[in-house]
């Protein structure tokens, strides 16, 4: 079968890495991207490569899946969070805590890295091209299917220096967090919420106001820009006979909303499931699953908090001298979290319903076999 080119639905970070993996052994690969460039949802948007659920440094762990990190970003070690009544709290951490990236088709994103990648591999790409069935081996990653979370406000250029702030206040992001993000001249401001989605509009406007008066904010040519999150651990993350990856697969951290590395982690083992016939799902509950756990625990306590909550959770890491530290901390499986992981996945529900079929030998790609519960 080394002969047979491998589809992958989906021109994202999951998509991506999964191809180019696939190419680096030898195989054809066409990836189809139903839209008409890399990275078209996401317009230049800034966001976080999260550095605190492993050890070994983010980009080190992508150069050893093969994975290219030729993008620009910003190593983001100390930054400033705010309550709810305005108190400014520093965050700093010995190493970069995250590290600030573009998303979208532009020269020095994150996205362009991979296609780049991945066209130098071999790989054929054909945007424009919106897969409805395949009937070969394959792999799917078409983003996510439903919204567990929103992130809204506006992309702008701005003379502010580069930085990374925000604030934990339900009256901006309920149950969430609002940020702002500045890199190069660029700057992204939103409202990160897990509910109150129908008075969005309402909510922006109050995290515009609050940067503009906490810090300074200056939005030249404001565009305005929203996307959407959705998390849950499935119970497999299979389409009949082919992997699931990515945001498609709820693949991404149901506490704060990184979810690229975990994208392009999931990418990189479906492809090795192919390559070497092993079980995709071990694979990805074996590297995903503990930490996948870990954050849905986060998350239900985070939105019994509210802004007193918030507040005393702030002044818990002020105490600590290294933020990645403490972040590292609470994505450690331990014995509490195994305890509590029932009760968190009853509190948390995913708004994904997936359809199920009973089609012998499944080939399409919207549909998904077999029971789940949602996370």
């Amino acid at each position: 079968m080394s002969d047979t080119a491998i589809e992958i639905a989906g021109a994202g970070p999951a998509g991506l890495a999964a191809a180019i993996t696939l190419a680096r052994a030898g195989r054809p690969v066409i990836v189809h991207e139903a839209q008409a460039e890399v990275g078209y949802r996401f317009k230049r948007d800034l966001q976080g490569l999260e550095n605190w659920t492993t050890r070994q440094d983010a980009l080190a762990v992508l150069r050893e899946l093969g994975v290219a990190t030729d993008f620009k970003r910003l190593p983001c070690r100390q930054g400033t969070v705010f309550d709810a009544w305005g108190k400014a709290y520093a965050i700093y951490s010995h190493e970069p805590l995250f590290y600030m990236v573009e998303r979208g088709p532009g020269p020095d994103t994150l996205d362009t890295a991979l296609l780049r990648q991945a066209i130098g591999l071999g790989v054929e790409v054909r945007f424009n091209s919106r897969v409805q069935q395949v009937h070969g081996p394959a792999i799917f990653a078409t983003g996510p299917k439903a919204a567990d979370v929103i992130a809204v406000g506006y992309h702008f250029d701005t003379h502010m220096a580069d930085g990374f702030w925000a604030i934990c206040d339900d009256d901006l992001a309920p149950k969430g967090y609002a940020y702002l993000l500045v890199m190069g001249g660029k700057g992204t401001v939103k409202s990160c919420m897990f509910t109150g989605f129908k008075q969005e509009a309402r909510y922006v406007q109050r995290t515009v106001e609050a940067f503009a008066r906490l810090v300074g904010l200056e939005m030249i040519d404001p565009r305005p820009h929203g996307g959407v999150g959705n998390f849950r651990i499935p119970v497999t993350a299979r389409s009949g006979a082919h992997a699931v990856v990515g945001e498609q697969a709820g693949f991404q951290d149901t506490l704060w909303g990184f979810g690229m590395r975990a994208a392009m982690t999931s990418g990189v083992l479906a492809a090795c499931s192919l390559l070497e016939g092993s079980d995709y799902d071990r694979l990805w509950r074996q590297e995903l699953g503990a930490l996948m756990a870990a954050a849905m625990v986060n998350r239900a306590l985070y939105g019994l908090l509210g802004n007193r909550g918030y507040r005393w959770l702030l002044h818990q890491q002020e105490n600590r001298s290294d933020a990645r530290e403490l972040l590292h901390r609470y994505y450690c499986p331990s014995l509490v979290r195994r305890l509590l992981a029932p009760l968190a996945r009853r509190r948390f529900r995913s708004q994904r319903k997936d359809e199920s079929c009973n089609h012998v030998d499944c080939s399409c790609v919207w549909c998904r076999h077999g029971r789940e519960w949602h996370a």
